[in-house]
């Protein structure tokens, strides 16, 4: 037996009969030969990891635009906060692990740059609307890799579009996604406004902190306790009405005081700007874009290969855009 078929018979014998095998994949929309070493879900974890999406997420904004220090949350960090909170979930279930830590892994590559500020200013602008779960989606289907995307398993596709939304993922691990993306936003979102001095832990409301915990890892410890007690040996992946409730409770208060922006109504409003901007520039523009986004828009449409270009950018490339395009230069004239 190869390893991988070694691996594929320990996920037989051990794994939860409600988890999701690998042998049992609805497979991919190009099939491809088996590898002696890796499931199919690792497989995905793999070209996720390598894929330069995933990189362009150390450039984005998770809540705080251009912070002044070095321990602030990114994309990328929320990233990995939120798979190993997935992860400790799925092997306490005795779910697939592969298969939750590919979909986290994936499920935010396509936000925008300045995080959800960003990501409204495109809803407000492209025709249809923008959701960054779709475009994720799309990302590891058509974007990447020279337009071929990805080809992963339905299963990880899947995941990744319902991380968020009303709909939930069809999988278990999926679903563990679903809960550890909520866990872990509203705990280092906590923290990272304490950090810059937005809220106060002492202002945090007491009744959800009583329930779950004083300190960040208390909450998140309780937070995932919660699930486990509540969905072990079940067909189902959800908190604990109590603990939710209480994650909620902090959920809204965030909701109030961070996300709402009142606290820096100005760089939200610049960020949205420049967003904006950049849309109707290529849009009047679109020669003007790089060849992979001009091939898409002559397939699907300018707006979809605008929206596209601009969804892809970090941070610092969207602002260094923006100067390029609307900044003048510095002249010395002539001596």
């Amino acid at each position: 037996m190869t390893i991988r078929e070694q691996l594929e018979q320990l996920e037989k014998e051990h794994l939860s009969p409600y988890a999701a095998h690998s042998t049992d994949t609805k497979g991919r929309e190009k099939p491809i030969s088996p590898d002696d070493l890796r499931t199919q879900f690792q497989r995905d974890r793999d070209r996720i990891l390598h894929c330069k999406s995933f990189r362009r997420l150390k450039g984005k904004t998770q809540v705080f635009i251009s912070p002044q220090g070095d321990h602030y949350r990114t994309r990328l960090t929320h990233t990995l906060e939120v798979t190993q909170v997935a992860r400790t979930l799925a092997r306490a279930l005795r779910l697939n692990e592969d298969l939750a830590e590919a979909i986290a892994m994936g499920h935010d590559l396509g936000h925008t740059p300045f995080g959800h500020t960003g990501e409204e200013a495109l809803d407000k602008v492209i025709e249809g609307g923008f959701q960054h779960r779709v475009q994720s989606r799309r990302v590891v289907e058509v974007l990447e890799n020279n337009g071929a995307g990805l080809n992963l398993t339905w299963e990880v596709r899947d995941g990744i579009e319902h991380h968020s939304g009303k709909i939930l993922p069809a999988t278990l691990e999926g679903r563990c996604v679903h809960l550890a993306d909520r866990i872990a936003y509203v705990n280092h979102d906590i923290d990272d406004a304490v950090r810059g001095g937005v809220l106060k832990l002492s202002e945090l409301p007491e009744r959800p902190l009583r329930r779950l915990g004083y300190t960040h890892g208390e909450r998140v410890g309780e937070m995932i306790a919660s699930v486990v007690r509540q969905s072990m040996d079940q067909d189902d992946v959800r908190m604990e009405e109590e603990v939710w409730d209480a994650l909620m409770e902090l959920r809204g208060y965030l909701f109030e005081r961070v996300y709402s922006r009142d606290w820096a109504a100005s760089e939200s409003e610049k960020a949205a700007h420049i967003v904006t901007a950049l849309v109707d520039y290529y849009m009047e523009h679109p020669a003007q874009m790089p060849n992979e986004y001009l091939e898409i828009a002559y397939r699907e449409g300018t707006q979809r290969g605008v929206c596209d270009y601009v969804a892809c950018m970090t941070d610092a490339y969207a602002v260094k855009m923006y100067q390029k395009l609307f900044i003048p230069t510095s002249f010395d004239g002539l001596n």
